[in-house]
């Protein structure tokens, strides 16, 4: 870690939420020459990179390489990494703006939308989120319980998310035991008699959210047939103008390996992921815990915009599912002591400077990038250009004048140690980093992650 004497007269900034915003945001400040910045990364987990580590699947290693980028930005000078600091709570808004000239917040979309039906809140009925931070052995959701002796399960959403759930509840125990997933995760799916997982999307084909690599890889699953129905893949009119209207191959894609799919059949394997489409869950069944769903057919149509929408038609049908997992997207928390917009689960920002309200004056030093500045969209790298474009924000109005802070940059640290805080520096991390490498290498996996604050600290 670069743990250099920072100097004077610096534009001094401090970063809540250490995830793939918060180190893209980072590395565009540090490689200002004008003016010099110093840049104090903080995360309320010892652990840094968010949804890189608590969030992409256990058996998708290839993605979690970005993290070397992420760790050339921590080697540079005049950058610190304070994990196990809360905002909010170790620190308040006020220590912040004694401290720094401006505050970058890229906290991400931490919880779930719900669908709003009834027997949504029955057990056995979760969002994706923390089935997701379960197996991937985030603190947070390390102590939760999943009825896995269910046969049938349904999850709700054709993004990357569903497919992730589905693909890690179906795949074989031998290749998941090859994947950092979180020891108690594997050992309760190690137990699991889910057979059939249904993967439910309102719109149709044409419009899932899925990209091609993750429905291939449904597919291609030893011991599981990817399941779809032909009659589901006809593209109606407005599918059809979308599909014309897509820039992105990838819809056309997504369809082509459908059809593919679709023409295998049912298939032999004792598993089953079955993919439809045209389809919104109603009504949850069940007295105490899931016992069954209903849905309704739905047909598209394209407004004068051109986005296509889902209706429904008064068809149902019924399911005699045991569990659901929703997934039709994340939402961000509101953060103490700062504007929330909750009807679209951001902060609300021009630009990526944080306004009172939403469509309302800009906040002075107050800055957000990621998932809750925009919303939970695109991928890992979308969100280098979103931070790029608030750290440009937040250099203009740098270069118009800085307030006046008496503080030193050792100021910081003394104040966390005189309130019993034991922040983790990037150092302190790479030692748990090591720890958790030579841990999983001892069973065969790339790492075995410490799940717990307290088994982290106590490593330390």
């Amino acid at each position: 870690m670069a743990e250099a004497s920072q100097s004077g007269g610096a534009l001094r900034v401090a970063i809540f939420g250490s995830g793939p915003a918060g180190f893209y945001a980072a590395e565009e400040l540090l490689k200002q020459a004008a003016p010099l910045v110093e840049v104090d990364l903080f995360d309320r987990l010892p652990t840094p990179y968010g949804l890189v580590r608590g969030g992409v699947a256990p058996d998708h290693q290839k993605i979690k390489t970005v993290i070397k980028l992420y760790e050339k930005t921590a080697g540079r000078p005049r950058f610190r990494f304070f994990g196990n600091v809360a905002f909010g709570q170790d620190l308040k808004l006020a220590d912040v703006f004694a401290h720094y000239h401006h505050a970058l917040f890229c906290t991400g979309a931490e919880t779930d939308r719900r669908m709003g039906i009834p027997g949504e809140d029955l057990e056995n009925s979760h969002p994706a989120t923390t089935f997701v931070g379960w197996y991937n052995g985030h603190p947070d959701y390390r102590n939760l319980r999943f009825d896995l002796s269910v046969e049938r399960v349904a999850v709700i959403g054709n993004g990357n998310v569903a497919m992730d759930v589905a693909r890690i509840l179906a795949k074989p125990i031998a290749e998941l035991a090859k994947t950092d997933i979180a020891d108690y995760a594997l050992e309760a799916l190690k137990q699991s008699r889910v057979r059939e997982v249904f993967l439910l999307g309102r719109r149709g084909p044409a419009q899932a959210a899925f990209t091609n690599p993750e429905i291939r890889e449904l597919g291609e699953m030893e011991g599981v047939d990817l399941v779809v129905r032909p009659e589901e893949l006809e593209l109606d009119p407005a599918s059809q103008a979308f599909l014309a209207a897509a820039e992105e191959p990838t819809y056309k894609r997504n369809v082509e390996i459908l059809k593919e799919q679709a023409a295998k059949g049912e298939g032999s394997h004792p598993r089953k992921v079955r993919a439809r489409f045209f389809v919104s869950p109603v009504v949850l069944h069940g007295s105490k815990q899931v016992e069954g769903i209903r849905l309704e057919r739905n047909r598209l149509e394209q407004d004068a915009k051109g986005a296509v929408k889902a209706v429904g038609t008064g068809l149902f049908e019924e399911l005699p599912i045991q569990m659901v997992f929703r997934s039709i997207g994340y939402k961000g928390v509101a953060m103490p002591e700062l504007p929330f917009d909750d009807r679209g689960g951001v902060i609300p920002n021009a630009g990526g400077r944080i306004t009172n309200s939403p469509g309302g004056q800009p906040l002075p030093r107050l800055y957000v990038a990621g998932w809750i500045k925009r919303g939970p969209s695109g991928v890992i790298g979308t969100n280098k250009q979103d931070a790029i474009a608030t750290v440009n924000a937040m250099l203009e109005d740098a270069r118009a004048g800085l307030p006046a802070i008496a503080s030193t940059p050792d100021a910081l640290p003394a104040l966390l140690r005189q309130r019993g805080v034991r922040p983790v520096s990037f150092a302190d991390w790479k030692r748990l980093d090591e720890l958790e490498v030579a841990n999983g290498k001892a069973k065969g996996k790339p790492r075995e992650k410490f799940t717990s604050v307290e088994a982290m600290l106590a490593a330390l």
